[in-house]
């Protein structure tokens, strides 16, 4: 991790990302659950796979990635040829760690006759394992395409994996993974809100436990619960989701009220992710000036990484309002 002892007292650090920016001919990734002042200063705001899609549309040499660090993968997988630094190379996620390459190539050993779907929030070697990858809002799309007697694994998420299952009434063996951010919404404080707010919808995402999505007006991915913030009726919203997503709800329609799910403490604080947050100014800063931490890949397994995102690509591109794929 970069040291920031080397940065002298007073350094305007927007002014600076800036001028890096230019210098380095960058381009600035910023996923909705960053911070607002990253959000904002970044070239483009999403989730992981539209982001990492927009950066291979762009000219740019280098990609700074302000999320976590599957995502800096899977922008390097896309971009071969651009240099891709992640601001703390500590920003991973938990459903990532979950789940082991070595672990999970064994579990596929033992369902030979099983075929695997594997959510976006894995590592490059998962996803090598993979035979599709989907995202929140691209799997149904793909299950759909996927004839019904076809056994399938799903992982690492096993809360968006069960809500597929319970959904569609498939056959799915689930790999044990949870986000650590909405396993931390309570199902108490939910109902103690919701009677606060009677006629305020919620919004979720599927990463959360049934307990949660079972309240839910709205189920989809990040993208998608800001399509339903934006045409809702209604001025208020209560959002099981990373409550820094409510950044970019405020902005797109300031009239509206919104307010964070609930933890077990009563509030939302717990909910906010802390891979994400260990992405600052400063270490942007200093990853476009150093262009380190960089994300470094074999190009044996970025190739076959990137088969299986092909795949997901190929089913589920060419859709309108999918949320992570967008409109194509």
């Amino acid at each position: 991790m970069n040291a920031f002892t080397d940065i002298p007292q007073g350094t305007d650090l927007r002014a600076e990302i800036d001028r890096l920016r230019k210098e380095r001919n960058a381009v600035i990734l910023g996923h909705y659950y960053q911070s607002p002042e990253i959000q904002d200063l970044s070239d483009f705001v999403g989730d992981s796979l539209e982001l990492s899609r927009k950066a291979a549309e762009t000219d740019a040499d280098v990609i700074a990635f302000c999320g976590v660090r599957f995502m800096a993968e899977t922008a390097k997988i896309l971009s071969p040829q651009k240099i891709v630094v992640l601001p703390d190379m500590d920003a991973g996620c938990s459903l990532e760690d979950s789940c082991p390459p070595a672990q999970f190539k064994a579990f596929r050993e033992a369902h030979p006759d099983h075929i695997a779907l594997s959510y976006i929030n894995c590592s490059a070697e998962v996803k090598a394992l993979s035979d599709i990858i989907v995202t929140s809002s691209s799997a149904e799309k793909i299950l759909a395409q996927i004839p019904k007697d076809q056994k399938i694994i799903f992982g690492p998420d096993k809360h968006l994996g069960g809500y597929l299952k319970r959904k569609l009434s498939r056959d799915i063996l689930l790999w044990p993974g949870v986000c650590i951010v909405h396993e931390a919404f309570s199902e108490t404080e939910l109902l103690k809100l919701k009677a606060q707010h009677p006629n305020a919808p919620v919004a979720a995402h599927p990463e959360c436990p049934p307990y949660i999505v079972d309240h839910a007006d709205y189920v989809g991915s990040t993208s998608g619960i800001l399509d339903f913030a934006k045409t809702m009726p209604g001025d208020t919203l209560i959002v099981a989701t990373e409550p820094h997503i409510i950044h970019q709800m405020q902005k797109a329609v300031p009239d509206k009220n919104f307010i964070g799910a609930p933890g077990a403490d009563g509030n939302c604080n717990c909910n906010i992710c802390p891979y994400m947050a260990l992405n600052t100014m400063e270490k942007l800063y200093l990853s476009l000036r150093d262009l380190s931490p960089r994300i470094e890949m074999d190009e044996t397994l970025r190739v076959a990484a990137k088969k299986s995102l092909d795949r997901m690509l190929e089913m589920a591109s060419g859709t309108v309002g999918q949320g992570d794929l967008g409109a194509r």
